[in-house]
């Protein structure tokens, strides 16, 4: 028999492919991703055995998760269109890396995943695939004639399930689709498709709503070194974390309570149809509003013109799934070299779904009081602005010259 290691996650669509792989002769074993998503793992790992697996790999990859991917997308300041940070495209590289590992291991030709063929996870999960190793063979259902022919939707999918005694969780509750895990949970498709829904407060799980978040601000310091969040400090009860996972996961403690997080979007996937998405990222936000706030007064400013360039790029190319590729190989190169003075503690509030920089200080700041200030002089000779603006506006009056001959009427 072939041998395939499938990306399983328990639910109906991987349970039914992992059955229908088994049914068509091969050997199928199920690769389980532990990425902080909540779930029973020993029963997901029953599950697969009774539906066929002949082996079930659990693998608890939250660490690197934390260390290798969402701390240099923090890093990027990689927010997709602006808006988005890129939780469920982060957590695809890692799946797929360890997948592919496992196929290694266990001599398996070929690797399989659940992802639909109007999404963007089919094109993340199958170019890391490539990208790691260039022969690994992909057995991808959703795109395969035999199977869209058995399987036309949802209802072909949980009758074949009733048929084999798969467990199909109940749907009525969330009629829609998540993605879990520590960085963000996201909520899309069924009822939500409509972008004029207002999602109702039990489709939010990682967030209280910032209407009951306590009416009392939660005050923490966050303390970066070379652009990585290294400790992050309650002010009011003096709770410390320093490890990244730990640090990581009381940001999200401390997010969800204070509400912050929520975002409502419509989206362009890579294979050009928008979606509409609602995603909960609690730790990130709080992370991302920090750590752009520590680069104001360490990053010299034509440093931070370019790295801002480079992040409208990286947050495409993380989205897209080209995560292993050379352009994020060279772009990242240039993130890491733009942190490397980017140290310095700051200080926030959280309040009611918003996280709000309160003061900084940094040993590289780049910050000069006596400089900048309006009330002492300071070293700054304020009489050399006026060559300063007078060569600056050269340009502008030989605009402004041709424009007045251009404009006056033809005799």
């Amino acid at each position: 028999m072939k041998k395939v290691v499938l990306a399983y996650s328990g639910g109906l669509d991987t349970s039914v492919i992992l059955k229908w792989l088994a049914n068509n002769g091969f050997d199928v074993i199920a690769y389980v991703a532990d990425l902080g998503q909540k779930e029973d793992f020993e029963k997901v790992r029953e599950k697969a055995l009774k539906t066929g697996a002949s082996k079930v790999y659990i693998e608890d990859l939250r660490n690197e998760f934390v260390t290798d991917f969402i701390f240099p997308s923090i890093k990027a300041n990689a927010l997709y269109e602006g808006r988005y940070l890129l939780g469920t495209a982060l957590a695809r590289p890692l799946i797929s890396k360890r997948q592919i590992e496992i196929a290694a291991m266990e001599n398996a030709e070929y690797v399989s995943h659940g992802a639909t063929g109007k999404g963007n996870d089919q094109v993340r999960f199958e170019l890391a695939y490539y990208a790691l190793n260039p022969e690994i063979k992909v057995l991808a259902p959703w795109k395969m004639k035999e199977f869209l022919d058995e399987f036309k939707g949802r209802d072909e999918m949980i009758a074949y399930a009733k048929k084999y005694n798969i467990e199909v969780k109940a749907t009525k509750s969330k009629p829609y689709s998540e993605d879990d895990n520590l960085f963000h949970i996201s909520h899309e498709a069924g009822i939500l498709e409509d972008p004029l829904y207002e999602a109702e407060e039990d489709v939010y799980s990682k967030t209280v709503s910032p209407e009951n978040a306590p009416d009392t601000a939660t005050k923490i310091m966050l303390e970066f070194k070379d652009g990585i969040p290294v400790c992050v400090e309650n002010l009011d009860d003096g709770i410390v974390e320093t490890k990244p996972l730990e640090l990581f996961t009381y940001l999200n403690k401390v997010g969800m309570e204070n509400g912050i997080g929520r975002m409502d979007m419509v989206e362009n996937r890579y294979v050009g149809i928008k979606s509409r998405g609602i995603y909960e990222t609690p730790g990130g936000t709080i992370l991302h509003v920090a750590h752009m706030d520590i680069e104001g007064i360490a990053m010299d400013r034509e440093v931070m013109r370019l790295r801002n360039m480079l992040t409208a790029k990286i947050s495409e190319i993380i989205y897209y799934g080209y995560w292993f590729s050379p352009e994020m190989e060279f772009l990242m190169a240039a993130i890491d070299k733009s942190q490397e003075v980017i140290d310095g503690k700051v200080y926030l509030k959280l309040y009611k779904g918003n996280a709000y920089v309160t003061a900084r200080e940094s040993s590289t700041s780049l910050y000069d009081e006596k400089l900048s200030s309006m009330h002492i002089e300071g070293g700054f000779d304020q009489q050399d602005s006026a060559g300063f603006i007078k060569t600056n506006a050269i340009r502008l009056k030989a605009h402004a010259a041709i424009m007045k001959t251009k404009r006056k009427p033809v005799q």
